[in-house]
């Protein structure tokens, strides 16, 4: 063979084990996210409060697969496929560096659509956010110097029926809580007064989050005081809780502060907590299993109990402490103390996670991702993500100062108040 054509083989051979790897790649890529199109559209459990089209969504991701050459390009895609169900506890176990941080658990402002308006409605206590000056009730005019209404349509749904507010809120908050690289500068307008706030300045407080300790306690008055530390997933809480529990036998009252809890946790830590305040088994929480309604058409749930342990009963009355960071297992260990009629919640709204999630592994590329497949309600049947404190704290209306607590004192007086 003339050297000539030698070379040319010996150029192009990289370039043909290259189209071969891109093919496989592509392959691959089409192959997993079939598998968590089909996953969702089979086991997902909300779309009858959506206003999605799932066969849509699948016209408008699947063929973008053919054009994917890295792995971070596949999970942009995927993330952008989970903006379509607007779910905040639907989410992969994976990110990239321009991926948004997760709501709750990795933004510090929560933020809805009041009277036609992107208002802010709380902000996560001594986090940038509050450190920078934010307040409830601004109104978020821009983002990184992009109007407020232009900046969400990334993460906004391209393939709904109909419109539908959550859709725009679930879009807000995602964007306020920025991505991993960018620092945020947000303007924001409130009494008429525009301001620029930047709440990863002078750093990011949101990235790597540590704590302390699991768990915090003290004594104000006679009133004993529990906060958990975002750690409801930890056992090693347990004998943590316990001992606390334990000192604080001879109080008067008791609040447990689960204000900082979004990355909710299991069952056992939930029940192991609940189990303090009872002397007899209590139904706490209501599952629903859709998935196998719909394959059947036969109805399957089941309510849950939690029982008392030997030795640990505290018998005083009982303040929880819940606001927009009270995320998933916090919000069905908060709709038990409610149901159980053991303990009053005071606070806002929670994080109004959907129901029980289960996780999912792809099988090329081994992404995980979760979303909810388990219906929960309040042992009253209200749907969990739909409860409302029968102590609510409007944030917006309350008069602001910096570093007080009002969930706090708002509870000091109620227990005051009850002794009298």
């Amino acid at each position: 063979m003339p050297l000539k054509h030698i070379l040319s083989v010996i150029l192009l051979a990289p370039m043909l084990v290259l189209s071969q790897e891109e093919k496989t790649f592509t392959t691959q890529y089409r192959e997993d996210f079939n598998f968590f199109w089909e996953s969702i559209n089979t086991d997902y459990c909300y779309f009858n409060k959506k206003q999605t089209d799932w066969e849509k969504v699948k016209a408008i991701y699947l063929p973008q697969t053919d054009t994917l050459k890295t792995r971070p390009q596949f999970v942009s895609l995927l993330e952008n496929a989970f903006y379509e169900i607007y779910d905040h506890h639907a989410s992969l176990n994976t990110n990239t560096p321009n991926s948004q941080r997760l709501v709750p658990s990795g933004t510090d402002i929560w933020a809805e659509f009041i009277n036609g308006k992107p208002i802010i409605a709380e902000v996560r206590k001594n986090f940038g956010a509050e450190k920078c000056g934010i307040v409830p009730g601004m109104e978020v005019i821009t983002v990184n110097d992009i109007p407020v209404m232009k900046a969400i349509e990334p993460f906004f749904a391209k393939s709904l029926k109909a419109t539908d507010e959550e859709a725009k809120n679930y879009a807000l908050r995602s964007l306020l809580a920025g991505n991993h690289i960018t620092p945020r500068k947000i303007t924001l307008k409130i009494n008429n007064k525009t301001a620029d706030y930047f709440p990863d300045s002078p750093s990011p407080l949101l990235e790597n989050i540590n704590y302390a300790t699991k768990i915090e306690s003290r004594m104000i008055n006679n009133t004993g005081y529990i906060k958990i530390n975002n750690c409801l997933f930890d056992n090693d809480l347990l004998p943590l809780f316990d001992s606390i529990m334990l000192t604080l036998q001879q109080t008067n009252a008791l609040i447990l502060d689960l204000r900082e809890t979004p990355s909710g946790g299991n069952t056992t830590v939930a029940r192991a907590i609940l189990s303090w305040f009872i002397r007899q088994d209590h139904y706490y929480q209501k599952h629903e299993l859709y998935a196998e309604e719909k394959q059947t058409g036969i109805k399957r749930s089941w309510m849950e109990i939690v029982s008392p342990r030997p030795g640990k009963y505290y018998s005083k009355p009982v303040v929880v402490l819940v606001d927009h960071w009270t995320g998933s297992i916090a919000e069905g260990i908060t709709i038990a103390f409610d149901g159980m009629k053991r303990a009053t919640v005071l606070g806002t709204t929670m994080a109004r996670l959907n129901g029980a999630v289960y996780s999912y592994e792809m099988p090329n590329t081994k992404i995980h991702f979760s979303f909810p497949v388990e219906r929960l309600y309040h042992v009253n049947g209200t749907s969990r993500e739909k409860y409302i404190p029968p102590v609510y704290i409007d944030l917006i209306k309350q008069p602001y100062k910096p570093g007080e607590d009002i969930f706090l004192d708002i509870a000091i007086k109620y227990l005051k108040k009850k002794q009298q």
